[in-house]
Formats: structure tokens, C-alpha cells, sequence
């Protein structure tokens, strides 16, 4: 299976978000244009499910994808912050024959394919994953 492992779109500086939850943190300007991009970039690599963490920036991330490629967009919690590879693996288990694009945030990601990996804000990882073995394809940095 084929899928699409994204890092949501800039939202600015955490420790400057004043609000109580971080999950409402929204995209900056900088990342609704990264979130147009990945739009374009999820409709090339043929993505045909939208999954994303419920924290807003993750959501907002896959906004422009939903309304391109004309899918649902779903959140589920295992893609929220502290997750990992048990975590995606379940979440993979429901997602059928489908090329899955989550959306994510970094930690999850270092989780999966490695601490010292490239992860910017609103990349992508292309992960092969086969017999509950995920691995870690190609890096498409930021557009």
C-alpha cells in the first residue's frame, strides 16, 4: 500500500499561541499557500482518501485537497500529536485499498521514518507499507 504521509502547513510559533488548546492553532498565511500547493502535489501522486489529525492545522492543511480532488475529508485520532507507527498501522488496517494522504504533525512523522529524516512543514513522505512493515520511500520537500 502506497501512502502519502504529510506534515500539516505553517502555523506560526507555538510558544506564541496564547490560546488554552493547541489543536485550534490555525494555519498562517505561509501554510494556506503550502496547503494550495500539497493540493496540487496529492492530486499528482493520486491520492483518493483525505485522513487527517482533528487538530486544525492538519485540517485546514487538507482544505484545498478536499475541495480539488472532490473527497471527504476525514479526522481520526490516531494521527494527532504522540501518535506513531502502532498508531498509523491501525489506522491503515480501516483505510481498504485506498491511496491514503494523512495529515500529521511532525513528531508523528519522526515517529515513523526516523528521528534524523527531513520533515518540514507541509511536506510529504511517500511510504511503501506491506505486512504491517512501513517503509519510507521518497522525501518531497515543501513546494
Amino acid at each position: 500500500m502506497r501512502v502519502l504521509l504529510v506534515r500539516h502547513g505553517r502555523a506560526g510559533d507555538r510558544d506564541a499561541w496564547t490560546a488554552a488548546d493547541d489543536g485550534l492553532r490555525p494555519l498562517d498565511g505561509k501554510g494556506r499557500k503550502q496547503a494550495k500547493r500539497l493540493a496540487k502535489a496529492l492530486e499528482q501522486l493520486g491520492a483518493t482518501r483525505l485522513v487527517s489529525s482533528p487538530a486544525l492545522r492538519c485540517v485546514q492543511t487538507f482544505e484545498p485537497a478536499a475541495k480539488r480532488l472532490r473527497l471527504r475529508l476525514e479526522q481520526r485520532d490516531e494521527l494527532a500529536e504522540g501518535g506513531g507507527p502502532d498508531h498509523l498501522l491501525s489506522l491503515l488496517e480501516d483505510l481498504g485499498d485506498s491511496v491514503p494522504a494523512l495529515s500529521t504533525h511532525g513528531d508523528v512523522i519522526a515517529e515513523v521514518v526516523g528521528w534524523e529524516a527531513p520533515c518540514k512543514k507541509g511536506s510529504i513522505w511517500i511510504l511503501e507499507v506491506e505486512s504491517g512493515v512501513i517503509r519510507a520511500e521518497t522525501y518531497l520537500p515543501p513546494a
